[in-house]
């Protein structure tokens, strides 16, 4: 049925954009459509308009040595499909140029400053072309991504500084903020423009713990891809291992057991519970509800335990093998499991109703920090945040992967768009989390827990969606010889910062503390 309808999206193309398509084949539940690089921005445009399809990702490939010339990658995510669309149109080995989807397609705005940055390749038309990744001290002509960046390369410093916007007008003022932090934060620069008391603008920088991820992964076995993996974000360790090894899995075709898809259910939904549980205490402590957030921290510490005594890490670590998984989860680590959860249930009901009654507390997250549904969408915001704002969107009913498909959840939605309702959303979601683990620990058929996977064949691209915490992670790879040729990553913060920066506006800066909070993204999931 899948295919059918992505032969439809060929056969129902507009003549001029049909005549434009160079080819169209179909690998699993992806449409690969070769266009020219002059027609990429038209027929993405038409995709994402008609199918109301969401940028997944963008990104660039250095084929310069095989094919001499550099390659764009958009993947698209057609509506109430379990399937993509991926355009790739390659520049002309002379120019380093391409049309800007940006106008058209908003949410390609950081994707395509990204692949300016580390691909040296010019965005025409795109309406803020300063640099996202690169430093003010970056050299011209230094793209860390280019095949013949060496790994170890220190290019020389210039001197250099980074143009804010400017927002000027009577009373008007500036407030920078980071990048070093009072608290334990990491670093990012926030550039408040207020007027009085509302915030009018805020410019969010980040970057500064930039690693290189994606360049270090060129040159990892995938057996030691994964370690790398589940350090892109720490809190996410299990989101981002489950998406690398399911990448790689279907670039080998391997078969995963059915037990291991049952047990990664169990631990993708264990980290779920702790990061939102942490959420959820951090906007109580940033409404000076103290005692709310010790109760919620409490909680947070009882789970991260629960995780330390079943695998031996509290941020689950070293779970996911490709192939499956390392552990078995023994009929002891099933009850332990079950009796730790009722309490932690109980426990946490009680801290909803202490919140949900606090009118204190109520009073400072309505009506804070609001996100339209309209900006949500066109921002392609995911995750809880977007669900807040009203966007029914969740990888693991929209494309199942692990157990996901044979269990039984609901998926929770706001419509108000703000601090209370991005709250909200995160309390349904803990409970559906309960739910799930207890059906996947129920439902859990016996047999092996790994397979081998071999002969993964260079030249072929495969795609991991996960939902994390946060929201929809991407991994994205092109096979190399025992490693990946080309390996993108996408966490869920890089599409929600822009958000925030829409979310704070109208707002006091006192409550942008809240507003970050309330949307809790990762510096460092950003900063690959």
């Amino acid at each position: 049925m899948t295919v059918e309808k992505l032969r439809l999206i060929v056969e129902e193309l507009p003549p001029e954009l049909h005549s434009k398509v160079r080819s169209a084949k179909i690998r699993g539940n992806d449409l690969r459509l070769v266009t020219g690089i002059d027609d990429l921005a038209s027929l993405a445009k038409h995709i994402h308009g008609v199918y109301q399809a969401p940028l997944v990702t963008m990104h660039a490939t250095d084929d310069r040595a095989a094919e001499d010339c550099f390659k764009l990658y958009v993947v698209l995510s057609p509506r109430g499909m379990d399937a993509f669309v991926t355009i790739i149109a390659a520049l002309e080995p002379r120019s380093q140029r391409f049309v800007s989807l940006t106008p058209q397609i908003n949410e390609a705005d950081w994707y395509e400053r990204e692949v300016q940055d580390m691909f040296g390749l010019e965005a025409i038309g795109h309406p803020d072309p300063r640099p996202l990744v690169l430093y003010d001290d970056w050299p011209q002509g230094e793209h860390p991504l280019r095949k013949d960046f060496p790994l170890d390369r220190r290019p020389p410093r210039i001197k250099g500084e980074y143009s804010f916007t400017k927002v000027e007008g009577e009373g008007v003022y500036e407030i920078p903020v980071g990048p070093v932090h009072a608290g334990v934060i990491e670093p990012g620069h926030f550039r408040f423009s207020v007027a009085g008391e509302p915030i009018i603008n805020l410019e969010v920088r980040l970057g500064y713990v930039h690693k290189g991820i994606e360049k270090i992964s060129e040159s990892t076995p995938y057996w030691r891809g994964i370690h790398l993996a589940e350090r892109i974000s720490g809190d996410n360790s299990v989101a981002h291992s489950t998406a690398y090894c399911q990448t790689v899995e279907a670039l080998a075709s391997a078969e995963v057991p059915e037990r291991a898809e049952y047990i990664r259910t169990v631990m993708l939904e264990l980290e779920r519970i702790y990061n939102l549980i942490g959420d959820i205490s951090g906007i109580a402590l940033d409404t000076a509800f103290s005692v709310g957030a010790a109760n919620g921290y409490l909680l947070r510490e009882r789970a991260l335990n629960l995780n330390e005594c079943l695998t031996g890490s509290r941020l689950l670590r070293s779970v996911n093998v490709i192939g499956g998984v390392r552990k078995d989860l023994s009929a002891n680590d099933r009850e332990k499991t079950l009796s730790a959860l009722v309490r932690l249930k109980l426990e946490f009901e009680d801290l909803v109703d202490l919140m949900v009654t606090s009118t204190s507390l109520l009073d400072r997250v309505e009506t804070t920090g609001k996100l339209s549904t309209e900006m949500a969408v066109r921002l392609n915001v995911v995750g809880p945040v977007a669900r807040a704002s009203g966007v029914d969107r969740d990888v693991r009913r929209d494309h199942p992967y692990a157990a996901y498909d044979r269990l039984n959840f609901l998926v929770p939605r706001g419509a108000a768009g703000d601090v209370n309702a991005r709250t909200r959303v995160k309390i349904d979601e803990v409970r559906e989390s309960f739910s799930l683990i207890d059906q996947a620990l129920d439902g859990m058929p016996s047999g092996p827990i790994r397979t081998v996977v071999e002969n993964i064949p260079a030249g072929e691209m495969a795609m991991s969606l996960v939902e994390s915490p946060r929201g929809e992670l991407v991994h994205w790879i092109l096979a190399g010889r025992e490693r990946p040729y080309r390996h993108k990553i996408r966490d869920a913060s890089f599409c929600n910062w822009l958000a925030m920066e829409e979310a704070v506006l109208g707002n006091i800066v006192p409550d942008f503390p809240l507003i970050n909070k309330s949307f809790n993204l990762s510096y460092s999931g950003n900063d690959l």
